[in-house]
């Protein structure tokens, strides 16, 4: 078997793995076609080729379509494009952090800020959660192993947060002036 139908036989796995997943994630109002399925095998090797990175065996793409499935900030109007996203997020993150950190850890870092610190922005995930994540993770920060990536955030988030208590004092004695 020559190299090219060995790789042409992987990615047709990868397809069905995506494939099977809709057995899970239809419960949460979320399935992909079989196009779905090819365009997210196509994407995933374009990230890889700019990310230059190789992925052996199983592709990440599952385990991310399980994290994120039960998401409240993903639908099934932008499922395909969120899994896109978050699978170039995760490659990208995968470089920053010099793969100091594993594949688990980083999803479920990713999940837990894209649900309450980014209230599923995409950008702000990119941009800042992880930014700040992988800083400190290439600097020297291993508290995340201890949590598999949960909780973590918080030691090192420099972002003041909005909080509704000192929003509602500054309406008061904006309403009462």
């Amino acid at each position: 078997m020559d190299s090219t139908n060995w790789l042409a036989i992987l990615e047709q796995t990868q397809i069905q793995k995506v494939m099977e997943s809709n057995q899970y994630t239809e419960q949460y109002g979320l399935t992909l076609s079989a196009q779905d399925a090819e365009v997210l095998a196509q994407e995933r090797k374009s990230t890889l080729t700019e990310q230059k990175r190789v992925e052996f065996g199983e592709s990440i793409l599952p385990r991310i379509i399980y994290e994120f499935c039960d998401s409240t900030f993903i639908c099934q109007s932008n499922y395909v494009e969120s899994l896109i996203r978050l699978q170039e997020i995760f490659f990208l993150y995968k470089n920053e952090m010099l793969d100091e950190i594993s594949d688990e850890e980083l999803l479920n870092f990713m999940k837990e800020q894209f649900e309450t610190v980014c209230f599923g922005d995409f950008d702000y995930l990119e941009g800042t959660c992880l930014d700040i994540f992988a800083q400190a993770v290439r600097a020297g920060y291993r508290g995340y192993q201890k949590t598999s990536g949960r909780g973590a955030f918080a030691e090192f988030d420099e972002v003041p947060r909005w909080d509704k208590e000192l929003y509602l004092e500054t309406l008061r004695d904006l309403c009462w002036k």
